[in-house]
């Protein structure tokens, strides 16, 4: 018997692949008019198994997301990497343990993109399966390449790790700048105001 070894980049692709075709409603793989189907990941910070209604929450109404849920496929063996925020995401999008990457713990607000442009992520294995991919809301990934001018292009983010789009807060409501960016500007950016932001 022989054995053979998968290489990190063709097992995460397949794994994205495998995790993407899960998600589809029965064994349909495409809606009508041959378009693959529409993938949503509902991720937030403390949100528990039992927090919505489709898992059985009474105390919380979540009627959008139930309907959303009862359209589609839910997952209900999953578990995150990681009990916070930028380790867990980092897991998520990489499917790689943050514990094994130094630098993947709760990142300041003025940390460099911990992801590296290039690599294989969820999204860029969406992106090569035909998917238009987006990410909005809270991301706490970093961005930039460390010494980040806010005023100016946002360079490395998620673009350039597979996203076709996004619209997000950079880390969380207590780390400056508290601004909205989408795709590589922040939005509603005054010249006249520039952002100047230290922690050091």
């Amino acid at each position: 018997m022989s054995a053979s070894r998968l290489s990190r980049r063709p097992f995460l692709k397949t794994l994205g692949l495998a995790a993407a075709g899960s998600l589809l409603p029965g064994r349909a793989a495409f809606a009508a008019g041959g378009r693959p189907r529409n993938i949503v990941v509902i991720y937030a910070d403390d949100l528990g198994y039992g927090d919505v209604g489709c898992y059985g929450a009474t105390r919380v109404k979540t009627p959008n997301i139930d309907r959303l849920a009862a359209s589609g496929r839910r997952f209900t063996n999953a578990h995150a990497a990681s009990a916070t925020c930028t380790p867990s995401r980092y897991a998520m999008l990489t499917g790689e343990y943050a514990w094994r990457k130094p630098g993947t713990g709760v990142l300041p607000g003025d940390a460099r993109l911990i992801i590296a442009p290039g690599r294989t992520t969820l999204p860029s294995v969406l992106k090569e399966a035909g998917y238009r991919t987006g990410v909005v809301g809270k991301w706490h990934l970093g961005l930039g390449d460390g010494n980040l001018d806010w005023n100016t292009d946002i360079r490395p983010g998620p673009l350039d790790i597979g996203f076709d789009y996004c619209f997000l807060i950079p880390a969380t409501g207590d780390r400056v700048p508290c601004v909205y960016v989408e795709n590589r500007r922040v939005v509603g950016l005054d010249p006249n105001d520039p952002i100047q932001v230290s922690y050091k």
